[in-house]
């Protein structure tokens, strides 16, 4: 490949605006096209950066040859725009959720595969400094055996047609999450309510782990992100606990027995280990290098196939009132 690669952002919205501004700034990239379906919108994205704007997904391949498509698209509408990308060819780095059918994330990964794309998938979360400090000490046994984890994350609604909008646009990352701290959930069992949203706003689920440890999720779209800890996760081990405060606020380690902790929190001068937008970044950074690389992408996107199988266990456990196993889902 070229010292420079050539991006195309599909999506000129709110978080598509992140997508230019990583790639329109990094010193190995030229973002050359904007693609949108608001005409306006579109060309004000794209002025931003000094790059054309697109309407004609087709035409901008064409035209633009790029090295790497990003998709950030309303959440329920991935698929059609994805497929047509995996079928042009296109090395793809794409939002999540994947899809919210598990049929359509099979034929996605399916094509993908046959063609031999890149296909990645934006859970960033997992590049959060606690996040990153949080795994290192598992991984080094720092906590001993797992026993339960516990992940909490609400905010204000995020209105889609799907009832399960909050479940699997939202907490996907719940389940990429803690399936990456403490590896795969075998069964789950789940709770939930409509009181405020019209459909599926809250929910709570009891989560049994391949390694034998337990835990909880609660999702809410009935909260706010004003608020302290909107999202909180706890990890306990045997040999003791951590505590990750809203992704990249804070991490505090405990040792069984011992009343002290240590704590992370970023120093005065680091802004970019507590700001959320720069997870996206440092995935950038891992992106491009596997992708110059011809290695896999260092968040295939299989792992959104993952995370909306076990949403399809919670759907199918809530509808039954009964434990549901994951792997009996797809």
């Amino acid at each position: 490949m070229t010292d420079t690669l050539k991006v195309a952002v599909v999506g000129a919205g709110r978080w598509g605006a992140h997508h230019a501004r990583i790639f329109a700034r990094r010193p190995d990239t030229q973002l050359v096209a904007v693609v949108g379906r608001n005409p306006d919108k579109v060309r004000q994205r794209a002025a931003e950066h000094n790059t054309r704007p697109y309407t004609d997904l087709g035409l901008m391949m064409n035209e633009t040859a790029p090295d790497l498509v990003t998709v950030c698209l309303p959440n329920e509408d991935h698929y059609a725009t994805t497929l047509q990308l995996i079928e042009a060819g296109a090395d793809l780095l794409v939002e999540k959720p994947l899809v919210f059918d598990l049929a359509e994330a099979d034929h996605l990964l399916h094509r993908a595969m046959e063609k031999g794309n890149f296909f990645a998938i934006n859970f960033n979360h997992r590049y959060g400094e606690p996040f990153l400090r949080a795994k290192a000490a598992i991984d080094a046994g720092t906590l001993g055996d797992l026993v339960f984890l516990s992940w909490r994350f609400g905010g204000e609604a995020n209105y889609g047609r799907s009832p399960h909008a909050n479940l699997i646009e939202t907490q996907c990352h719940g389940f990429d999450m803690l399936e990456h701290l403490a590896g795969p959930i075998k069964s789950v069992m789940a709770q939930m309510t409509s009181k405020t949203y019209g459909a599926y706003s809250s929910l709570a689920v009891a989560v049994e782990f391949d390694c034998g440890a337990v835990g909880t999720l609660l999702g809410s779209y009935d909260s706010s992100y004003a608020y302290p800890d909107s999202q909180l996760v706890e990890v306990n081990g045997t040999r003791g606990r951590a505590t990750i405060h809203d992704t990249v606020r804070r991490l505090t380690l405990s040792t069984a027995g011992d009343e002290e902790r240590r704590v992370w929190e970023a120093g005065y001068f680091n802004d970019e280990a507590r700001s959320f937008q720069s997870t996206f970044d440092r995935h950038v950074d891992d992106l491009m290098a596997a992708l110059r690389s011809g290695a896999p992408p260092p968040i295939h996107a299989s792992a959104g196939r993952r995370a909306l199988q076990v949403a399809g266990a919670v759907i199918q456990s809530f509808e039954q009132g009964k434990r549901v196993h994951v792997a009996d889902i797809g």
